[in-house]
């Protein structure tokens, strides 16, 4: 059953495109009023009435072939095997992303030190010292 769905598939494409060529071949219906004057287009190679009917009737064939394509490919998709379960049912799974420890960092009675801001951490001190203000 999984070789169905693909050639269905391909025959619908070829029989999509058929009917886009039958479709841009014909002529208009106004083509025939240029014919009844001398425009040529009754010279053509099957006649002047000749080509409108086997151009019409291809595009008739075809259209139905495409129909029954159509309910082809959603009779084949409807009745295909339904996977249960999700998509990310068999992602690999990462192990936990654990802390580092921080090797400074001794317990509470260094945590007033650490929160405490650094000297040359503002930029302050710096400028202090080239302007020559003492501390």
């Amino acid at each position: 059953m999984n070789w169905l769905f693909p050639l269905i598939l391909t025959l619908h494409v070829l029989v999509a495109l058929a009917i886009i060529g039958l479709v841009l071949v014909q002529h208009g219906k106004g083509a025939d009023m240029g014919a009844a004057f001398g425009s040529g287009s009754s010279g053509s190679l099957f006649g002047s009435s000749g080509s409108a009917n086997f151009l019409s009737r291809s595009t008739a064939a075809m259209a139905t072939v495409f129909f029954l394509t159509s309910l082809g490919l959603a009779y084949v998709a409807s009745h295909s095997t339904k996977t249960t379960g999700s998509i990310m049912q068999d992602a690999v799974q990462s192990a936990p992303v654990l802390p580092v420890p921080n090797p400074s960092n001794d317990g509470a009675a260094n945590g007033a030190e650490q929160n405490a801001p650094q000297e040359g951490a503002t930029g302050q001190d710096s400028q202090d010292k080239a302007a020559g203000i003492p501390q």
